[in-house]
């Protein structure tokens, strides 16, 4: 199959990962910078451009959409849906994902646990808002913000009322959390592709860290999941709309607590953490499920 992998730079593991995988599988892989394409939007003949080309022969594409980018990338995707070709993330599942309030939102709504969380508009009660998720300390997010960027950890009464009151001084939208104590500075990522947990790692912060993105300094171990672990982390992608997902979660009292589903998840901690060829599943997934569309698309124009 001719396989386009969305990515603005073909030096990350990631982009490389995929596309020495699916080489290996016999595909044809091209990686095209999303943001250098142009939309061309017709009645019933939707196109994508790149450099001059023509991008009509893709039978699926590989989202590796920066959370900076989201909506010019998600655009790049819909089209390609437009165009009948098969996205391993969906437009949608993708915009749905970075909006953290929303997914939040969906999560609780499926039944799943999370920390207890609230969204405010720029409330003067700080007060009211520490105590309702427990009080101090408290985890303070950006909206916006990625890879551990913009998580703040309010130790204290008085650092949390600083924290939001400049926040909301500045008019930047913020969610407070309860922060897990007993999580110690730890994460778990479960990798999930087409409904099944591929991978799971433990992220561990640094010391006097307490955000475990590898990013962040943070190191990974191989971890196993239990049921209920694995039951949270496959329900989170499926009511996420995500065939592939990073799930994080923290290990708490209650069980385990969804922390963010990420539409983007990078394959260079789960697999130097377990060993295990999760480019590959991935493409079993597209494969598995382009290739169908494929064979009716040949059905059609013969």
């Amino acid at each position: 199959m001719n396989i386009a992998i969305l990515s603005r730079d073909p030096k990350l593991y990631s982009t490389r990962r995929l596309k020495e995988a699916g080489e290996k599988r016999g595909h044809n892989v091209e990686i095209i910078d999303h943001m250098k394409c142009v939309l061309l939007i017709e009645k019933k003949n939707p196109m994508v451009w790149h450099k001059g080309r023509k991008l009509d022969y893709f039978d699926a594409i590989i989202p590796r959409i920066g959370a900076s980018v989201t909506f010019y990338g998600a655009a790049v995707v819909r089209q390609f849906e437009m165009m009948k070709v098969f996205t391993a993330i969906e437009s949608q599942a993708l915009i749905r994902s970075r909006d953290k309030l929303r997914s939040l939102q969906i999560l609780s709504r499926a039944g799943l646990d999370l920390p207890k969380t609230v969204f405010m508009d720029y409330s003067k009660n700080t007060e009211g808002i520490i105590e309702s998720v427990g009080g101090a300390p408290v985890v303070i997010k950006l909206l916006e913000g990625t890879q551990g960027v913009g998580v703040v950890l309010a130790e204290n009464k008085k650092a949390a009322r600083s924290v939001i009151e400049a926040f909301h001084g500045v008019k930047t939208r913020i969610i407070v959390q309860e922060f897990i104590k007993e999580a110690k500075g730890a994460d778990i990522r479960a990798f999930v592709v087409n409904g099944e947990v591929v991978g799971a790692m433990r992220r561990q912060a640094r010391d006097g860290e307490f955000r475990s993105n590898l990013h962040r300094g943070g190191y990974a171990t191989v971890v196993k999941l239990n049921r209920h672990e694995k039951h949270t982390a496959i329900v989170a992608a499926k009511k996420m709309g995500l065939g592939i997902a990073g799930v994080d979660m923290l290990p708490s009292k209650r069980g385990p607590l969804i922390i963010e589903v990420n539409s983007s998840p990078g394959l260079e901690g789960i697999e130097g953490a377990t060993k295990a060829d999760i480019a590959g599943k991935i493409y079993q997934y597209i494969e598995l499920h382009a290739g169908k569309k494929k064979i009716q698309k040949d059905k059609i124009n013969a």
